[in-house]
């Protein structure tokens, strides 16, 4: 069993957070926590500079309302939002923050996906934890 486990949850429509969740929670050892976490996609300069100044605050507050009905009634669960390129952001916040297991859904992969490669691929294969993929 795992005593610190990430969740990272995107809003794509064939991606289902709530069966990562329960995995996660099987999996979870007595006492272990689990934190959900979602990447906010840098935006180039020339798009950022087109939205409000507060855009980043206001995508963070969206984010963690969309997230609440996810994570309730679930215990020792903690929600964290943050910047950056999704798959190098969940591989290096994995790191950071000494988790020893990583649940993440994956699509099916299609053609794209040989070329450019999916984000769980890119966990899969840089990932110093065990990662468990969901689809």
């Amino acid at each position: 069993m795992y005593s610190n486990i990430l969740v990272p949850v995107s809003f794509e429509a064939d991606r289902d957070a709530h069966q990562a969740l329960e995995i996660a929670q099987v999996l979870r050892g007595a006492g272990g926590k689990i934190t959900v976490l979602h990447v906010l996609e840098h935006l180039p300069q020339y798009a950022s500079d087109l939205l409000p100044e507060d855009h980043i605050a206001q995508a963070r507050e969206t984010v963690a309302e969309k997230l609440a009905p996810l994570v309730a009634g679930i215990g020792d669960i903690a929600v964290e939002v943050v910047e950056g390129h999704s798959a190098r952001t969940i591989v290096d916040f994995a790191q950071a923050h000494a988790k020893d297991c990583i649940v993440i859904t994956s699509h099916r992969p299609g053609m794209q996906d040989m070329f450019l490669g999916s984000t769980a691929a890119r966990v899969v294969r840089h990932a110093l934890c065990a990662v468990h993929v969901v689809r």
